[in-house]
């Protein structure tokens, strides 16, 4: 790797370690064995390269989410549909189950959120990759192609977004009585039959 790329990395892990507004460019340059000149030459700033790693770390944890659990194993298999409701679960029990794990991002997620008012760049930034992220959960959760159905694909994608970021909080808050993944399922069948489960 060149310092470009060991600066994003180096960058990556100290979003995830001391979050966005604790990341010093020293940190940084400590975190790549790279120095400070290579973060104006390659990135123009400090504040450019953490938007960019905040964007890469998101769409790596995107990508896990969105993957389907037996997409490696059946690949080259018929694809087999699962009913919108089990699908949905299923996604919410992946989520839910990588929280530990997970948790660092949801952190930083949250902190770049309120960030978003004071920093226009960084809104910039994230407009674009918001809109397909919306699109990968539509797919994930709920079966929705964001090719062939792309108004159904954003409304539920809008529907996923806000759900996911509120879940995040609840479990970052208190775990405890956080919703499972079956909740949320049982939540969305009451929704959709305008009554208790």
């Amino acid at each position: 790797m060149g310092h470009r790329e060991d600066l994003l990395e180096g960058a990556k892990r100290c979003l995830l370690e001391k979050g966005y507004a604790r990341t010093t460019a020293r940190d940084i340059v400590a975190a790549s064995g790279t120095n400070l000149a290579s973060i104006g030459y390659h990135y123009g700033s400090k504040e450019a390269l953490l938007n960019l790693a905040f964007l890469k770390v998101t769409e790596e944890w995107g990508d896990v989410l969105t993957k389907q659990p037996d997409e490696d194993a059946a690949a080259g298999d018929a694809e087999v549909e699962k009913p919108p409701l089990d699908q949905f679960r299923d996604t919410w029990e992946r989520v839910i189950a990588g929280y530990e794990q997970s948790r660092s991002v949801w952190q930083l997620q949250t902190e770049v959120v309120s960030r978003i008012d004071s920093d226009p760049e960084l809104q910039k930034a994230l407009a674009g990759p918001q809109r397909e992220g919306r699109n990968g959960l539509a797919q994930s959760m709920l079966g929705i192609d964001p090719e062939t159905e792309p108004e159904k694909a954003r409304v539920a994608g809008l529907f996923c977004q806000a759900l996911l970021a509120g879940v995040m909080v609840q479990w970052l808050m208190d775990s405890e009585s956080a919703p499972s993944a079956q909740d949320l399922t049982d939540g969305l069948k009451a929704v959709l039959e305008g009554r208790a489960p």
